[in-house]
């Protein structure tokens, strides 16, 4: 049982190293972005309400958002413990989901962020795009990106970090490597893999 948040700037391969620690967990992986997803394709009234939002070029207010997690977290894969990806976005979503949480009697366990030489990042994505054919992902656009990644997520990892519940782990070298460091950081806490 392990109810997890995962943090990263652009390129530190947050996607692909939450699948991994979900499995290691045996908890499932949710990404808001899929749960965006999932409700509009399934036509739920939250998805219609948040397509609206989204074809409008609009953000989907932290309302809307925690609406959608909360009845994530209520399906039954997620009973056990879960890994948030792309979620909590806003202070006031952190607050939404202590108090969520805080009604069934559990907690966030850790956050586990990836930190990574911002330099070494954009060089990283740089290469991707180039490999990709993706001309749209620019030295300009990816340090910009990063930019507004600090900025909005620097007021959360704080929110967690004031109670000791974040985990920095350097997100540079392999999968494994990454994965390894994770589960030692983690296994630290207390927090040990059942897979």
């Amino acid at each position: 049982m392990a109810r997890l948040i995962i943090v990263g700037p652009p390129g530190a391969g947050k996607g692909t190293q939450a699948g991994r620690i979900a499995e290691g967990f045996g908890v499932p992986a949710i990404s808001t972005g899929d749960i965006f997803r999932k409700n509009v394709s399934e036509g739920t009234p939250l998805g219609v309400q948040a397509k609206a939002i989204m074809d409008a070029g609009n953000y989907v207010p932290d309302e809307l958002t925690n609406e959608l997690v909360k009845s994530r977290l209520a399906e039954s894969d997620a009973a056990q413990g879960f890994l948030l990806d792309g979620y909590p976005r806003t202070v006031g979503q952190v607050e939404y989901l202590d108090a969520l949480l805080a009604e069934q009697g559990t907690a966030i366990d850790a956050v586990v962020q990836l930190v990574a030489d911002q330099d070494a990042l954009v060089a990283r994505l740089l290469k991707r795009a180039e490999e990709q054919g993706r001309s749209d992902d620019n030295e300009e656009t990816i340090r910009r990106r990063q930019e507004v990644y600090s900025e909005q997520t620097a007021p959360i990892v704080a929110a967690y970090a004031d109670r000791g519940l974040v985990v920095d782990v350097d997100g540079l070298g392999g999968i494994d490597e990454v994965g390894d460091r994770i589960q030692a950081a983690l296994s630290s806490r207390g927090l040990t893999a059942g897979v």
